[in-house]
C-alpha cells in the first residue's frame, strides 16, 4: 500500500481534526501518500479538486479546532449505485488503496457497502472503459477503517466515541451555568440535550450535574404516571432545602408505550402539579462546536495512529474495521460485528424491550443509571430495622485536586442509602489527630458535585510518633469501622503508615480504602487519577492562548506543568496542544539534547516555522530549570524567534472539575463505599487502593501497594503511559522538515 484517502462525514464531532493530523502525519511516517477526500462521501463521488494530497504542514495547527477542515456534508447520491460508481472511479483515479474513514454509525455503514461492492464497481468500471485496466489491476479490493466521530457515543466499538466528552463539557458548563441562577430564583430548568436514541449524554451529565432526575431512551419510566412520581421526588427534594431543580432529558426520550417525553411536556407537568416557574433550556448544536476537550484530543490522535498501522496491516480482502478504546487499551472491532451490536440496540428498544436495551448499552451504563436513581432521591431509604449501622470516615490527604467533592458526595449518599452513618473529617490526617470528626447528612453535600477543591480541606502531613495514638484514640471514641482515603501521594503514605502499625494500635485494625485523587496521576494500582483530566483541560486552555501569541510573532514557548517528578501532565499536555518537545523527569534532560533541539528548531524556523511550543514538567532536571532553557534558546535563535516561559503553576489544581472527573469519582466513590461496607460487615480487615486498569474497576490490596511505589520519585515503579504514548508524541511531533506550525 502507498496512498490512502480520508475523509470526515456525517455530522461532525469535536477531535475530527486531531484524527485527521494523526492519520496524516503517521501515513507520511510510515511512507505513505495521504489523499484528503474533502466534504465527505459529497467530495469522493465528486473527485476533481475534492481530492487531494496532503503534507506534514497542511495539518499542522488544527489539533485545537473543532468542526472538521476538509468539511462534511450529506451525501444522498452515495446511497444509490450509481453515486457509488462515481465514487469508486474517483478513488481508482487518484491511486488510492486504502480508505480511513471518520464517522458515525450512517459513515461507517456507508464505507461497508462501498467495501463489499468494490469488485463490481470496478469491473464495471472497466467494460464502460472509464478507467483502464491497469488502474483497476493495482486496486483489487478497498481496504476500509473506520473511527467513530460522533458526540452520541451511540456505536458499539469504543467505550466512548470521539467528540462525546467535550459535548459533555458544553453540557455541564451549561448546567452549572443555569443552576445558579435557577438557586437564586427557586426555579425548575428542563435541560434537552442530543444524542438521538441514546441516553448516554443526559445520563452521565446526570452524574456529573447532580441533576434531579433524569430521562433516557433506554429506560423509559417504569410507571404510566411518571409526572406524579418525578414531582414528588422534586417536592421533598424542595422540602429537604433544596433551592432549585434540574431535569434533564434525552432528545430520543420516551413512556414506555413508545410515545415522546418532550421538554415541553415536562415542564408543564411541573408547573401543573407543583405550582413552581419553569424554564427550558434546548442546549442543541452549542454541544457539538468548540475547541475540543483535552480527552478527546488525545483519543483522536491514539486513534488515528491505531487507524494507519491497523490499514497498513490489513490482507487485501479483509473485512472493514473499527478502531475503538476499550477499557483504555486501542482495539480492533469488525465493521460487521460493531454496526449489528449498535442496531442490536435500536431493536430492543423498537420491541420495547427496555431492559435489554439497558443491557446492551454496557455495564458501566447500565450501573450509572442505578447510582444516579440513587444520587437524585431527596433522602436516603430509611435503614432496616435490626440491621448494624456502621460507621464510616471519609478523610482527605495531599494536595487539592479537582473532584475530591463529588466523590465524598457519591460516598455519603451511597453509605446513608445504605443505612449506614458517615463521618467528615476535617483538615485531613491533622484532623484525625485533633479529633475534627463529625457526622455528614445527605444535604450537607448538596451542590458538591461540580465544587473544586475540597470541602473537607486537606493537606499533606504523614502522621507519626504521637500522632499515631491520637488517631488509634479518636477512631475508638467515635467507633469507626472503616476508613475511606481520598487523596494523592501522601494520603497514601498516611494509610500505609495506619496499616503498618496495626500490631501497635489495634484501633487502626479496621478495613480502609485509598481514593486515588491527585493531578499528577502519580499513584499505585490505578491508570487513571481523579483531578487529572481537569488538570490536562486547564494546561490545553492556557497553551491554546499562548500559541495564538507566539504565531503571531515567531516566538518560542515553554511552558512548566506539576506533576512533580511524574511527567503524566507533561506528555498528556504536549500530545493534546502539538508541542514539538516535552521533556521528562523519567527520560531525563542532557545538554547534547538541549543542543539538537537548538538546531532543530533554528533549522525549522529558517524553513519558515512561526511558533515554537516546548513543554516541560516541573522536576524534568534541577539543573536544567525552565528559565535556563528559556535563556539558552534565546541565545541561540537570535534573530530567527524570540523565547518566552509560562509557568502555570496553581492554576492547574482549580477550577470545577472536568465531566470526566465528576464521572470518575462518582464511580469510585461508590466501588469504595460498597467494598467497605461488605469488608466491614463480613469481618474482614483487609485494605485496599482502588484503581482503574483497562476500564475495569478493581482493588489492590494494601499488603502489595508498596511493591508498585517509587517512593523516591513519588511515583509507581511501572507508568503506562511511558510504553503506549511516549512513542507516538515523538511520531507526531518530530519531521525532518518541520511544520510552520506545530
Amino acid at each position: 500500500m502507498k496512498r490512502i484517502g480520508v475523509l470526515t462525514s456525517g455530522g461532525d464531532a469535536q477531535g475530527m481534526n486531531a484524527a485527521l493530523r494523526a492519520v496524516v502525519r503517521t501515513g507520511i511516517n510510515r511512507g505513505l501518500e495521504v489523499y484528503a477526500i474533502y466534504e465527505g462521501y459529497s467530495g469522493m463521488v465528486e473527485g476533481g479538486e475534492r481530492i487531494k494530497p496532503m503534507s506534514w504542514g497542511d495539518v499542522g495547527g488544527i489539533l485545537q479546532l473543532g468542526g472538521t477542515v476538509i468539511g462534511s456534508a450529506r451525501c444522498k447520491p452515495f446511497h444509490d449505485r450509481a453515486g457509488r460508481l462515481h465514487a469508486a472511479r474517483n478513488l481508482l483515479l487518484n491511486g488510492i488503496e486504502g480508505l480511513i474513514v471518520i464517522g458515525g454509525d450512517g459513515s461507517q455503514t456507508g464505507a461497508g457497502i462501498l467495501h463489499a461492492e468494490w469488485d463490481g464497481l470496478v469491473r464495471e468500471l472497466v467494460e464502460n472503459g472509464e478507467v483502464t485496466k491497469k488502474a483497476a489491476g493495482r486496486i483489487k479490493s478497498l481496504p476500509v477503517v473506520g473511527i467513530i466521530g460522533s458526540i452520541d457515543n451511540d456505536m458499539f466499538g469504543s467505550d466512548i466515541t470521539t467528540g462525546a466528552d467535550t459535548a459533555l463539557h458544553r453540557i455541564v458548563d451549561a448546567t452549572d451555568a443555569i443552576s445558579s441562577t435557577a438557586a437564586s430564583h427557586q426555579r425548575s430548568f428542563v435541560v434537552e440535550v442530543m444524542g438521538r436514541n441514546c441516553g448516554y449524554l443526559a445520563l452521565m451529565s446526570a452524574v456529573a450535574s447532580g441533576a434531579d432526575w433524569v430521562f433516557i431512551p433506554e429506560s423509559p419510566p417504569d410507571v404510566d404516571d411518571w409526572g406524579a412520581k418525578m414531582c414528588e421526588k422534586l417536592s421533598n427534594g424542595r422540602k429537604m432545602g433544596r433551592r432549585d431543580s434540574m431535569v434533564i432529558i434525552a432528545e430520543g426520550a420516551r413512556d414506555r408505550k413508545g410515545n415522546p417525553i418532550t421538554s415541553q411536556h415536562v415542564k408543564e407537568v411541573i408547573e401543573s402539579r407543583l405550582g413552581e416557574d419553569v424554564r427550558i433550556t434546548v442546549l442543541g448544536h452549542v454541544q457539538r462546536g468548540g475547541s475540543p476537550s483535552a480527552f478527546d484530543r488525545n483519543l483522536s490522535t491514539m486513534l488515528g495512529v491505531e487507524a494507519v498501522d491497523a490499514l497498513m496491516s490489513m490482507h487485501p480482502h479483509d473485512e472493514p474495521l473499527i478502531v475503538g478504546m476499550q477499557g483504555n487499551k486501542l482495539t480492533r472491532t469488525p465493521l460487521a460485528v460493531a454496526l449489528e451490536k449498535t442496531r442490536a440496540v435500536a431493536k430492543a428498544m423498537a420491541a420495547k424491550e427496555f431492559d435489554q436495551a439497558l443491557e446492551l448499552r454496557g455495564a458501566t451504563f447500565k450501573r450509572s443509571f442505578e447510582v444516579v436513581q440513587t444520587l437524585v432521591r431527596a433522602k436516603p431509604h430509611p435503614p432496616d430495622p435490626g440491621q448494624r449501622r456502621l460507621r464510616i470516615a471519609i478523610v482527605h490527604g495531599g494536595g487539592p485536586a479537582p473532584g475530591m467533592n463529588t466523590a465524598v458526595r457519591a460516598a455519603v449518599r451511597i453509605g446513608m442509602d445504605r443505612g449506614h452513618v458517615m463521618l467528615g473529617v476535617r483538615n485531613a490526617f491533622r484532623g484525625l489527630i485533633n479529633n475534627e470528626i463529625a457526622e455528614v447528612d445527605w444535604m450537607d453535600v448538596n451542590g458538591w458535585a461540580s465544587r473544586g477543591g475540597s470541602e473537607l480541606g486537606t493537606n499533606r502531613l504523614i502522621p507519626k510518633g504521637r500522632d499515631l495514638y491520637s488517631i488509634a484514640r479518636n477512631l475508638e471514641e467515635n467507633q469507626i469501622d472503616g476508613i475511606l482515603m481520598i487523596g494523592g501521594w501522601t494520603g497514601y503514605e498516611s494509610i500505609l503508615e495506619l496499616y503498618m502499625q496495626r500490631r501497635n494500635y489495634p484501633a487502626f485494625d479496621i478495613p480502609m480504602v485509598c481514593l486515588p485523587a491527585t493531578i499528577n496521576n502519580n499513584l499505585p494500582g490505578t491508570e487513571l487519577s481523579v483531578g487529572a483530566d481537569t488538570a490536562l483541560n486547564s494546561i490545553i486552555m492556557a497553551v491554546d492562548k499562548i500559541k495564538q501569541s507566539a504565531v503571531a510573532t515567531q516566538r518560542t514557548f515553554i511552558v512548566e506543568v506539576m506533576g512533580y517528578y511524574c511527567g503524566y501532565l507533561a506528555l498528556m499536555g504536549a500530545l493534546a496542544t502539538g508541542a514539538e518537545r516535552v521533556y521528562l523527569h523519567e527520560e531525563g534532560v542532557t545538554m547534547r539534547d538541549l543542543v539538537e533541539d537548538v538546531d532543530d528548531f533554528k533549522r525549522s524556523f529558517e524553513r519558515g516555522k512561526r511558533l515554537g511550543l516546548i513543554i516541560r514538567n516541573e522536576m524534568a532536571n534541577e539543573v536544567y530549570t525552565t528559565n535556563f532553557m528559556r535563556m539558552l534558546f534565546e541565545e541561540e535563535g537570535g534573530d530567527l524567534f524570540d523565547v518566552r516561559q509560562a509557568i502555570l503553576g496553581h492554576m492547574q489544581q482549580g477550577g470545577s472539575p472536568s465531566p470526566f472527573d465528576r464521572i470518575f469519582a462518582t464511580r469510585l466513590g461508590v466501588a469504595c463505599i460498597e467494598h467497605l461496607i461488605e469488608r466491614a460487615l463480613n469481618g474482614s480487615h483487609e485494605s485496599a487502593c482502588i484503581g482503574q486498569l483497562r476500564g475495569e474497576i478493581v482493588f489492590t490490596e494494601l499488603d502489595g501497594i508498596s511493591k508498585l511505589m517509587d517512593f523516591a520519585h513519588s511515583r509507581p515503579i511501572s507508568q503506562w503511559w511511558m510504553d503506549d504514548l511516549r512513542p507516538i508524541a515523538r511520531l507526531l511531533a518530530r519531521q525532518e522538515a518541520s511544520t510552520p506550525q506545530g
